[in-house]
């Protein structure tokens, strides 16, 4: 078998990359290198250093590789970001996403499974249930309508051309390898500073509720996608359970035995009170569950900074 990952020097990605390799498939990896890390690539991987919005160069690729899967992570990922210029994160998020699917069509590609995101496309849960894939989505930011948008010309795609698509809408995903310099990843954040005996901001007043989910069970998901025989589907990704950034600080003191009390400072503007997800989708048709609780995955971030 052989996979194309965008991406695959992300954080996520190349935790996805290295599985793939470990199974014994030829993997084929895009990044453009502006937020990954060249050394989260692995070396059994054969690396494109091209962005997903340079189409002439994503053809010779395919054109060349002619893989049978595209697992596509690639993203101008910072929410923040993409509300300061939603142009910008939509030439990326969705010009890059349709470049893909257009080639994937165009060389037969047997099926594109894509990062989505169900901690953007559903908007406020306060006061709800976990949303299902059935949901009204109400994306509050530029990010969030983007992925939503991606998902809409993968169904066009499957219905018009065939192509196999899946969606996962990931919770918030943690774990080793991620950047703990940028504006997301509160686990990464809070636990290197931790580590450093440095202040620790909580923006807000720290009740805000999101579901963290660690990598490696994101990873599974991905397998399971990849190895089971799907036309069309989109499937949440999470833990369906919600824990507070407070309860998150509290977690992380225990783990490193840290002392200092968090800064809180304004809340910032737009952010979610709660977000997390229903995931009875994928628990029946895919077989897939969280098997990392929080507390051990957080253990294991912490040993990761640790290391490093």
């Amino acid at each position: 078998m052989k996979i194309l990952i965008t991406g695959a020097a992300g954080f996520i990605a190349s935790h996805i990359v290295d599985e793939c390799i470990n199974r014994g498939w030829e993997v084929v990896v895009v990044d453009n290198l502006f937020s990954g890390r060249k050394e989260n690539l692995n070396n059994k991987a054969k690396f494109y250093k091209v962005d997903i919005i340079d189409y002439s160069s994503l053809q010779e690729i395919f054109n060349k590789e002619k893989p049978q899967i595209v697992n596509h992570h690639a993203a101008q990922i910072d929410v923040r970001k993409s509300v300061l210029d939603p142009q910008y994160d939509a030439n990326v998020n969705i010009i890059g996403s349709l470049n893909l699917l257009e080639l994937s069509v165009k060389f037969k590609v047997e099926k594109f499974i894509f990062a989505s995101s169900g901690g953007t496309i559903y908007g406020e849960c306060k006061n709800k249930k976990p949303p299902k894939e059935t949901a009204f989505a109400s994306p509050e930011s530029p990010y969030g309508c983007a992925k939503l948008a991606v998902e809409y010309y993968m169904s066009y795609y499957n219905k018009v051309y065939g192509l196999k698509t899946i969606s996962l809408r990931y919770s918030n995903v943690y774990g080793p390898r991620q950047n703990p310099f940028g504006e997301a990843g509160v686990v990464a954040i809070f636990g290197y500073l931790m580590l450093e005996n440095k202040e620790v901001n909580i923006f807000g007043d720290g009740k805000q509720m999101r579901d963290f989910v660690y990598v490696s069970d994101v990873v599974d998901a991905n397998i399971k996608c990849i190895l089971k025989d799907i036309n069309f589907g989109i499937y949440n990704v999470g833990t369906q359970k919600a824990t507070s950034v407070n309860e998150l600080f509290r977690i992380l003191c225990k783990i490193i035995k840290y002392d200092k009390k968090p800064k809180y400072q304004p809340a910032r503007k737009g952010e979610l009170f709660k977000s997390y997800l229903d995931i009875s989708k994928i628990k029946k048709e895919l077989k897939w569950s969280p098997k990392v609780s929080l507390n051990d995955g957080l253990k294991k971030v912490v040993e990761y900074f640790k290391s490093c």
